[in-house]
This record gives structure tokens, C-alpha cells and sequence, in this order.
């Protein structure tokens, strides 16, 4: 086989040759791995506690580190392949990735893993953004809806991986690794995607390499470390006064950032964010869009992972396995998406919003009249697979309608903005619906607890259902 060179475009427009189907697999691939990881470490952590004699708030900096810096990072990214190329950007990113997994899989220490979890994320947000950003320059018309639908169910599907992953090698213990081997399961999987990319990635990059912006990068990580790292730390400290006052002075790096960006635009520079991108009213729809999506999800999966292994007294592999059916029904949806799209238009993030409403009333009506605690895998199906169908549309659809509002020049930023919106709104969604989930339990218990918090995503859904309404999306 040999190597894809895609010729650079010229004029901004993607790029002539297309983006072959292994090098689209091969992308997919190198998306998977930070999405995996995002969730492969849930069900390592009591292991995580015991053999590093680590505390409850470190357990806490070993997810939420990788989470920060993840979100914190992702436009930088994404600017940095416009700049450099995205094929060479991803090859960093995957390889940056790769050692970072080794660095936690060999961590003699707590403290030594969450420094290796937080670089872990900022590869990870120098690999991720190049996925989109490529999809969006090497392909157009139907490949490419084609493509973002298949992006959008990795996104999905790789959370229910996660999950399954992680209980699976915990359980194994190969080679007396223990937690280790969800890390070091990495190192392999990793190789094997940097030869693939060698020889299958096309490159692309914007048409006028950008400056750097540093004071735009500065200010941005500040702004989003002041709302990100409370919301994720602040309620296994108590909320302590430093939460709260952080998350006060998130208005000040946010409003800062704000007028560098727009004054860096209106002298020519190159700001990280260009305001004239935000600016454009199907851009912020695409946004809106994907807020009660992102956060229902990431407050599902933790509320949903709590409820099997400490309400119904599922072990970890077991409560990976009943996720399953979501995974299948979400991958099968998303390639429906495109055609649902055809057919409907912005009325398709209608359907799946109210998809996505059955299928949550139907896990709430399972858990308030089924045969509470002893309900079985094969009872939550039904409203499991309803939320992958719903979930498998809306996933495509936040990256499609977005995507399709950025110009080509500005793919990178436009990609690094989509995905800073899903990390940010997955970090939210633990921390708001997650905190909701744990205050109503003392006093409610843990079923009635449960249909509350669903009750609480299913009224967001309501109002995306009403923006679909308003959507026009077009074929391409």
C-alpha cells in the first residue's frame, strides 16, 4: 500500500483527492481512544484506591485532570493543525497519546498518575480535533455526511466500550496488571494506529498559516479551568470557598478573552476563536444544539454506572453488558442519520429528541414499577435501545449541522470548538445532574432519585425538539 498525499488546498475549499475508506477507518480509530479513556477509568478506580493508597478528592484529580485539560486544550489544538497540517498534528497527537497511557500504566504513585492522566489529556486534545477537522476538508456532499455520522456513533459507542473495557481487564487481571492493563491496553492499539496513519491519513491545512495566540490560549484555559475544575472537583471537597470563588471569577478571563479575540480579528490577526465564527447565527443553533445533548449524556452515564453496581448490585462487567444494547441500537442509528436528514431536515433532531424521551420514560416507568431491587438486564433493554436510537441520531446531527456553518478555512477552530463543547458539556453534565442525582438520594432513595434526574434531562430534550423545529438542514 502506499502512501495518500493530498495535495494541499488553495483557496480554503477541501481538499481534491478523497479521503480513502482505511483512512477514514483509520481516523475513526484515533478518535476512539480518547473517548475510551474518558470513561475506561470509572470502573478502575476502588482497584486505583487500594494499590496506590490514594484518597477520595485524588481519585477525583485522576478523572477530572484528564477532563480539564482535555476541554482546556481542544481549540489550541484544532488552530495548531490549521497551522502545521493536520496529518502531522494527528500523528503527534496518537504518539503523545500512546506514551502518556504508558506513563500510567507504569505510575509508582497517585500523584505520578494524575500528572500522567492530565498529560494524557492534552494529547488528546491535540489528536481529536484533527478527526473533524479532516473529515471536513477531505471530504464533501454525501461522503461526508456519511462520515460525520459514523464520527458522531465512535463518540457514543466508545463510551459503552469503555465501560465494558474497563470491568473486562479489571476482572482479567492479565499478567497481574490490575488496573494497569486499562491503560497499557493502549500501547498497542496505538502503534497500530500510527502505521495506519502513515500510509492512509491525507493531509490538509488552512490556506494562510495563523500566528500564534497566546494571550487568546492564556485566557481561554483560565476561563474554562475556573468552570471546569470546580464543577468536576468541588463536590467530592465539599465545595470548599476556592470552588466557589473560582467559578465567580470565570466572567473575567471569559470577557477578556472576548475583546483579544475581536480586537486580534479586526487587526488581522489570527485569534484562536474568531468572534466572526460565533457570530454566525447557524453556528450558535449548532451549539444550543448540543448542550442538552452533551450534558444529558455525560449525567446519564454516571447516574445510570452508580444506580447497576450499588442499586441493583451489578458487579462492573455486568453493568458494561447491560449498556450493550444502547451501544448497538446508537452505532445502527447513526448511520440512519444521513437519510433521516433527506427525508426530514431539522425535523430529525425533533424526532430524536422525542425518541429520546420515550426511551427515558420507559427506563423511569421500568425502574418505579418494575421488580425494584432485582431487575434484570433483559427488563432495561427496551428503554436502553430507544436512548441509543435517540442518541445514535443526535450525535451526527450536532456535528453535521455545526460543521456545516464553519468555512473550510476555519475547519480546525470549528472542529476544536465542537469538541470543547462536548468535553465541556460532558465535565457539566457529571457535575450538575451527578450532584443532583447524590443529594436526592439520602432522602428519596436511589429509584425515586433515579426518575427525577431522568425527569430533569427529558425536560431538557423538550427544548431541543423545539429548536429542531427551527433547524434547515440540507443534504451535503
Amino acid at each position: 500500500m502506499t502512501t495518500t498525499r493530498t495535495p494541499l488546498p488553495t483557496d480554503g475549499s477541501p481538499a481534491t483527492a478523497p479521503l480513502s475508506p482505511f483512512g477514514l477507518l483509520t481516523l475513526l480509530l484515533g478518535a476512539a481512544l480518547p473517548m475510551v479513556d474518558f470513561f475506561v477509568v470509572n470502573v478502575a478506580l476502588p482497584t486505583i484506591r487500594h494499590d496506590l493508597d490514594a484518597s477520595s478528592a485524588t481519585l477525583e484529580m485522576v478523572v477530572s485532570g484528564y477532563a480539564v485539560a482535555y476541554a482546556v486544550l481542544l481549540v489550541l489544538g484544532g488552530r495548531l493543525g490549521d497551522t502545521y497540517g493536520r496529518r502531522r498534528l494527528f500523528l503527534w497527537g496518537v504518539a503523545g497519546f500512546g506514551l502518556t497511557s504508558l506513563a500510567c500504566g507504569l505510575a509508582p504513585g497517585a500523584w505520578w498518575l494524575v500528572g500522567a492522566r492530565v498529560a494524557q489529556g492534552a494529547a488528546s486534545a491535540v489528536l481529536l480535533p484533527q478527526v473533524l477537522a479532516t473529515l471536513h476538508a477531505t471530504t464533501s456532499g454525501a461522503r461526508r455526511s456519511r462520515a460525520i455520522a459514523l464520527y458522531g456513533s465512535v463518540g457514543g459507542v466508545s463510551v459503552v466500550l469503555g465501560q465494558v473495557l474497563g470491568g473486562v481487564l479489571v476482572a482479567a487481571d492479565p499478567a497481574g496488571t490490575g488496573w494497569r492493563a486499562v491503560f497499557l491496553v493502549n500501547v498497542p492499539v496505538v502503534v497500530a494506529a500510527l502505521a495506519c496513519a502513515l500510509r492512509s491519513v491525507p493531509d490538509s491545512r488552512a490556506e494562510r498559516p495563523a500566528r500564534a495566540d497566546l494571550a487568546g490560549t492564556a485566557l481561554l484555559a483560565a476561563a474554562l479551568t475556573a468552570v471546569l475544575l470546580p464543577l468536576t472537583e468541588g463536590r467530592a471537597a465539599g465545595w470548599p470557598l476556592w470552588s466557589v470563588l473560582l467559578l465567580c471569577a470565570a466572567p473575567l478571563p471569559a470577557a477578556a478573552f472576548a475583546v483579544v479575540e475581536r480586537r486580534g480579528e479586526r487587526s488581522g490577526g489570527s485569534p484562536l476563536l474568531p468572534p466572526s465564527l460565533l457570530a454566525s447565527r447557524e453556528v450558535r443553533r449548532g451549539l444550543l444544539l448540543g448542550l442538552p445533548v452533551f450534558v444529558g449524556f455525560a449525567g446519564w452515564m454516571f447516574v445510570s454506572a452508580i444506580t447497576l453496581q450499588q442499586g441493583l448490585g451489578y458487579g462492573a462487567l455486568r453493568a458494561g453488558l447491560t449498556l450493550v444494547p444502547m451501544g448497538v441500537a446508537q452505532f445502527g442509528a447513526s448511520l440512519l442519520a444521513p437519510r433521516a436528514v433527506r427525508r426530514l431536515g431539522g425535523r430529525s433532531v425533533t424526532l430524536a429528541a422525542l425518541v429520546h424521551i420515550a426511551g427515558l420514560s420507559t427506563v423511569t416507568a421500568t425502574a418505579l414499577f418494575g421488580p425494584w431491587p432485582r431487575l434484570s438486564p433483559l427488563v432495561l433493554a427496551p428503554g436502553l435501545v430507544l436512548c441509543g436510537v435517540a442518541q445514535g441520531l443526535e450525535l451526527p446531527l450536532y456535528f453535521r449541522f455545526l460543521l456545516a456553518a464553519v468555512p473550510a478555512r476555519l475547519a480546525g477552530a470549528g472542529s476544536g470548538l465542537a469538541a470543547t463543547l462536548q468535553q465541556s458539556g460532558l465535565a457539566v453534565g457529571v457535575a450538575l445532574l451527578g450532584s443532583l442525582f447524590l443529594a436526592l438520594v439520602p432522602g428519596l432513595g436511589m429509584r425515586d432519585a433515579l426518575a427525577v434526574v431522568l425527569a430533569a434531562q427529558a425536560a431538557g430534550l423538550v427544548g431541543l425538539g423545539v429548536l429542531g423545529l427551527r433547524l434547515s438542514l440540507v443534504p451535503g
